[in-house]
């Protein structure tokens, strides 16, 4: 066969620097029939065999997933036939497809004219994203297709509510044509989506201590998981007075909830991108891929108008008493922390808590500052500087173990996060501030 409206040769896939693959897929998404991309072949139909066939696979579908917008999921399938690689490209709902490193412009839409991909005319971009309707899970085909919901049916049968042989149906868990989309796979038994939380004891993402994932199961299960290890690191300090005791707690736990909530079901995981919940000793950040809901304005996110990227989710999460009701999560956040714990950019949406102004003070203990935060050498030197001021470097190195070089390196981050500090030169003293 020639190259055609639909078909596209390529002797190999070039390098990802150039665009030009890309602008052959995007053409063809934005074309009303589609097409075919064959690498290993050249423009006159002669055969060049991929070598390392695997890689390439993996590599095309890596930059189709990451390198074009709207999402592409369901829209492609890359196949081998003859040690030549087939990528078969339908026609997207969400035109016009664009790169995007150059966004929705004359040089990152294209078009396919004849036998070769063209850059969009500004009018047909304006006409194309006038019609456009947010893409959603719920148009998303399921990347498998024989999914069981176990768990889902208990979690509602916890609340009193039976899902009948129709749930699929009824919670808009199909696509059109009948077969489970995306949000069906969230919620089902087995997927493949993990949601990060990882714990660090530096102020950076330098020193990881923990790293846990939570998934591969339906995201109701994985959501409460999440919940109860943020319950758990939002620790209450008792304060003992003489008339009573006095508990409280770094982070406002309702305001901390309705974050997690919001990150997980209005997350954009059409790019298979899940939120990321990270734990320093100073603050949480929660971030969840999308950025603010489409067509939305940052003062309408913060007055917490309701435009839900996932309906499909946050039905079942409302059914679930997961979500009270739409647009209350933001205000809730609102009524303990101002707007500038909000990050926004046009990918993502960072949402930082700090501990509550005065929490730690008189209390039993003080976050961030606590031993327990401290790998076990850095605990140990603690230790004997509080047991003998003016011990040296070469004592404890003798006594924790390690070198010199890590002994001052050790005491470096103690004494930049606030763990101790030294006073005097020669012949000075280690002073512990926190216990």
């Amino acid at each position: 066969m020639a190259e055609s409206n639909r078909i596209e040769y390529k002797r190999q896939l070039n390098d990802k620097s150039d665009p030009k693959f890309e602008q052959e897929v995007t053409a063809f998404l934005n074309y009303k029939d589609g097409g075919i991309i064959y690498i290993g072949v050249d423009d006159s139909g002669n055969h060049y065999p991929i070598e390392d066939l695997d890689d390439t696979q993996l590599k095309i579908k890596d930059r189709i997933k990451n390198n074009i917008e709207p999402s592409t999921m369901g829209l492609f399938d890359v196949s081998i036939e003859n040690d030549i690689i087939k990528i078969t490209v339908a026609s997207g709902s969400e035109k016009p497809y664009y790169l995007r490193k150059n966004g929705m412009s004359e040089k990152g839409c294209f078009i396919r004219v004849g036998s070769s991909a063209e850059p969009m005319p500004k009018r047909m971009i304006e006409d194309l994203f006038s019609k456009r309707t947010r893409n959603s899970i719920g148009k998303i085909e399921s990347p498998k297709t024989q999914l069981t919901f176990e768990q889902l049916k208990i979690y509602y049968q916890e609340k009193g509510k039976q899902l009948n042989d129709q749930f699929a149906s009824n919670l808009e868990l199909l696509t059109e044509d009948k077969k489970y989309n995306y949000a069906a796979y969230l919620l089902a038994d087995n997927n493949g989506i993990s949601i990060k939380v990882a714990k660090y004891s530096s102020l950076s993402k330098a020193e990881l201590i923990e790293n846990n994932e939570y998934g591969y199961c339906s995201i109701i299960k994985a959501a409460k998981q999440v919940l109860d290890k943020l319950e758990l690191e939002n620790k209450t300090a008792a304060q003992i007075t003489s008339k009573e005791r006095i508990e409280s707690r770094p982070y406002d736990p309702r305001a901390l909830r309705e974050a997690i909530i919001n990150a997980i079901v209005h997350n954009d995981y059409s790019n298979e991108r899940p939120p990321v919940f990270e734990i320093f000793p100073d603050r949480i950040e929660i971030t969840s891929a999308g950025g603010l809901p489409y067509s939305f304005t940052k003062e309408e996110f913060l007055a917490g108008y309701s435009a839900p990227r996932n309906k499909e989710l946050m039905r079942v999460f409302k059914d679930l008493d997961l979500v009270e009701q739409l647009g209350s999560g933001i205000p809730r956040i609102l009524e303990k922390y101002d707007e500038s714990i909000f990050t926004f950019t046009d990918n993502f949406l960072k949402t930082t808590f700090k501990p509550i102004e005065g929490w730690g003070t008189g209390w039993g203990t003080s976050w961030g500052t606590s031993w327990g935060s401290l790998n076990t050498n850095r605990q140990k030197i603690i230790q004997q500087m509080g047991d003998n001021p003016e011990i040296t470097i070469p004592q404890l190195s003798e006594i924790v173990g390690i070198s010199e070089t890590a002994i001052e390196k050790n005491i470096k981050y103690l004494r930049e996060n606030g763990f101790v500090e030294r006073q005097g030169t020669f012949g000075g003293k280690w002073i512990v501030k926190h216990e």
